[in-house]
């Protein structure tokens, strides 16, 4: 971070703790519009299952959808990061966020008016993933021009909290709208008007004038040399292949749940709400705890022990058919899972210089987010051949094995403090 940028990180003479990263002036206005912002995209990720779920009847081609929508990760997010290092990082995010809001107003019309169908709502989604692929990595190296290094681990765990937090308002009240409203429009809506909030906490931001960084290299010489920085550092290395593994293998549960919600449990819109809002609830708790305690916790076996605790909780839920059990068991599993990300997140950038955060945030998304196609597909085609269950237990169980292994084979990842 520049000096300019680390004076442009306001900040009120708030005492440090759990809401550290708050006492800066620019993250809480863009805090509060992302909290806002969030709740409409719950809104529409949860009611977007559902519509596919009515146009299709498949979970396979619901796993399609959530692959289109990963699949611009794929292929544009590492050079998103070439652009973060390069460009205005404020510009660069509400240029996305408005392409986002216009994805979800068109979204909502098209379902409106029924004239949606798979083939165009294949495209919109194809469309937000393109937005999410540039807006995402930047997000992620911004924080730190917006509280400084000392208050980037605290800010990654707010953000955490709020990101998984708003699953438990944006769901279950997706699920209410869906059922009075009778469409899932009116979840369309409300996300694009969601966006406003967002660009108006941007526009606020007092920020020093953006001075383009002085270049002589390539844009893909710029590429290489985040890549070779992760290539050369075993323990970077270990991280990005970590979060690459969990994204094929027990992420992909959560595009599973509305399969679950209609057929296993049998609980309907309303029902998937819930079981998303719980997953919201227990990460939201996790990641108020990280904020409060991390600090004092040993980070390496923090993240052993909660993708252990994760994959154990996934697959305690497969075997149950009522709600009750599958709400706990679904909020222990975010609970773990935010533990665990939001620590690897917070201990690659502490790994990271400056001026490479955004090539190595834009691999951290690439395997966070563009592995997400791969995942999509073998679950929804494990789905559709075994059962949603089953597709879900055997990842958990892959990732049980792949993280006892690496921390097995990599002493240095259980010595992280």
């Amino acid at each position: 971070m520049t000096d300019s940028a680390e004076e442009g990180a306001e900040r009120s003479p708030a005492p440090r703790g759990a809401l550290a990263a708050l006492r800066h002036r620019n993250f809480r206005v863009f805090y509060a519009g992302q909290l806002l912002s969030l709740c409409g995209t719950w809104m529409q990720s949860t009611a977007q299952g559902w519509l596919v779920l009515e146009l299709t009847d498949s979970a396979l081609l619901l796993g399609v959808v959530t692959a289109a929508g990963s699949l611009p990760s794929l292929v544009l997010t590492l050079w998103a990061g070439v652009v973060a290092d390069r460009g205005d990082k404020r510009r660069i995010i509400l240029i996305a966020d408005l392409v986002m809001g216009v994805q979800s107003l068109a979204l909502a019309v098209l379902t409106h008016v029924g004239l949606i169908t798979y083939p165009v709502l294949l495209l919109l989604v194809l469309a937000l993933g393109t937005a999410n692929a540039f807006e995402v990595p930047t997000r992620q190296s911004f924080f730190v021009e917006l509280v400084g290094r000392d208050d980037l681990p605290n800010a990654i765990a707010l953000n955490s909290a709020a990101f998984n937090g708003t699953r438990i308002v944006g769901p279950a009240l997706a699920g209410w709208l869906i059922a009075v409203a009778g469409t899932t429009a009116a979840c369309f809506y409300a996300n694009a008007v969601s966006f406003l909030f967002v660009v108006v906490g941007l526009m606020m931001m007092r920020l020093p004038p953006f001075r383009p960084p002085e270049r002589t290299t390539s844009v893909l010489d710029d590429l290489r040399e985040g890549i070779d920085f992760i290539r050369g550092d075993r323990l970077t290395r270990t991280l990005v292949w970590l979060i690459a593994a969990m994204s094929i293998t027990a992420f992909p549960y959560t595009m599973l749940l509305p399969v679950f919600a209609r057929d296993v449990l049998q609980v309907g819109a309303a029902g998937l709400g819930w079981l998303l809002a719980a997953t919201g609830m227990g990460a939201m708790m996790g990641g108020v705890a990280l904020a409060a305690g991390g600090a004092r916790v040993p980070r390496g076996p923090l993240m052993v022990g909660t993708a252990l605790a994760f994959c154990a909780s996934l697959i305690a839920f497969t075997f149950v058919r009522s709600m009750a059990p599958a709400l706990v068991l679904l909020g222990l599993a975010g609970f773990t899972m935010i533990l665990n990300t939001a620590t690897l997140n917070a201990v690659l950038q502490s790994l990271v210089p400056n001026r490479l955060r955004g090539r190595v945030m834009s691999v951290y998304v690439f395997m966070f987010m563009g592995m997400t196609p791969i995942g999509a597909l073998q679950a929804g085609a494990l789905s559709r051949a075994v059962g949603a269950p089953y597709a879900v237990a055997v990842g958990a169980a892959v990732l049980f094995a792949i993280t006892v292994a690496v921390a097995v084979r990599v002493p240095e990842l259980r010595r992280v403090r």
